[in-house]
C-alpha cells in the first residue's frame, strides 16, 4: 500500500497514530449538539433555526458550517406540503371593513389579533380548529376544537383569548368573511369588549397571511406526519404542540429567531414590566 500511495512506511504508521484532527473532533461535537436540537424541535428545524439555537447556547459557529454539517449527516427539516383552506362567505350578515390594509403591523401585544379556522383529518372525521394569534408576537392566545363548524367554535376561542390576555378596548380583531365571524353572537362578543372588527377582502388570502402561516406551520410540522385515529388523539396532539412547543419553544424567523413567549418577555423587560407570560 505504501508503494501504491508513494509514501514511506514510517509516514504511514505515523498517520495512523495521529488520529482525528482538532477540527474533525470539533465538528463531531457540534454535530452531536445539532442532532439533539433537531430532535428537540421535533424534526422541524432547518439550518437557520438550528444555528439560532446554537447561538443562544453560546456556540460561535457560522450558519454555513451548521448547514454543511446537517447536509452531510442527512439532517433536514420536515418536508413542507400544501393544504387548502375553506371559508363559508355565502351569507347575508354584515361585513366589516378591512382595517389591517391601512396598518404596517402591531407595535405591542394585544393590539391586533387575527382569527381563522382550519380542519384536521382523523379516522373519525374532520376536527375543526379555531385559533387566534397575536400579530405582535405570533403567539396563539386562544383556540378551540370541535367536530363541527358551528359558531360556538370561534366564540370559545375568543373567550379563551379574552380570559387569558384581558385586552383593553380598541383591540383590532381581524378575520376572514366566514359566517361564524360575521354571526350576531360573535360580533356581540366583540362589541361587548370594545374590540374593532376588521375583515379580509373577498377572496384575498394575503390579508390574513400571518394566521394562514400558523396553520401552514402546524400542518407541515405536525399534522402531515400523524395519522390520528380519533378526534381526541388529534386534540391532545395539537394542544401539546401549541402550548408546549409553538408558543414557548419554536423559534420564529420573523421574531429574530425568538419564540413568541421570549419575544413578549423581551418587550416587557424593555418597558420595565417583567412578569410571567
Amino acid at each position: 500500500m505504501c508503494i501504491v500511495l508513494e509514501v514511506s512506511r514510517s509516514g504511514f504508521y505515523a498517520w495512523l497514530k495521529r488520529g482525528q484532527s482538532p477540527r474533525t473532533k470539533e465538528n463531531d461535537r457540534l454535530l452531536t449538539e445539532i442532532t439533539e436540537i433537531h430532535k428537540n424541535s421535533r424534526g422541524t428545524y432547518g439550518a437557520p433555526r438550528t444555528h439560532a439555537e446554537l447561538k443562544a447556547q453560546g456556540e460561535g459557529c457560522s450558519k454555513n458550517r451548521v448547514a454543511r454539517l446537517m447536509k452531510g449527516a442527512g439532517i433536514r427539516s420536515k418536508t413542507r406540503r400544501k393544504f387548502r383552506n375553506t371559508t363559508d362567505s355565502s351569507h347575508k350578515n354584515p361585513i366589516a371593513p378591512n382595517i389591517l390594509k391601512e396598518r404596517s403591523g402591531a407595535s405591542s401585544p394585544n393590539e391586533i389579533w387575527a382569527a381563522d379556522i382550519t380542519y384536521i383529518p382523523t379516522n373519525e372525521g374532520w376536527l375543526y380548529l379555531a385559533s387566534i394569534i397575536d400579530m405582535f408576537s405570533r403567539r396563539i392566545v386562544g383556540w378551540s376544537m370541535g367536530p363541527t363548524l358551528k359558531t360556538i367554535l370561534v366564540v370559545d376561542a375568543l373567550k379563551m383569548a379574552i380570559g387569558l390576555r384581558k385586552p383593553p378596548p380598541g383591540l383590532i380583531h381581524h378575520s376572514d368573511r366566514g359566517s361564524q365571524y360575521a354571526s350576531i353572537e360573535y360580533r356581540d362578543l366583540l362589541d361587548e369588549h370594545g374590540f374593532v372588527c376588521s375583515m379580509s377582502r373577498k377572496g384575498n388570502c394575503y390579508d390574513n397571511a400571518t394566521k394562514e402561516s400558523f396553520f401552514h406551520t402546524l400542518k407541515t410540522e405536525l399534522v402531515a406526519h400523524e395519522d390520528y385515529l380519533t378526534r381526541d388523539d388529534a386534540r391532545t396532539s395539537i394542544f401539546e404542540y401549541i402550548e408546549a412547543f409553538y408558543n414557548r419553544q419554536r423559534r420564529h424567523s420573523s421574531l429574530n429567531y425568538l419564540s413568541p413567549r421570549e419575544f413578549e418577555l423581551k418587550f416587557l423587560a424593555a418597558l420595565g414590566e417583567i412578569k410571567a407570560a
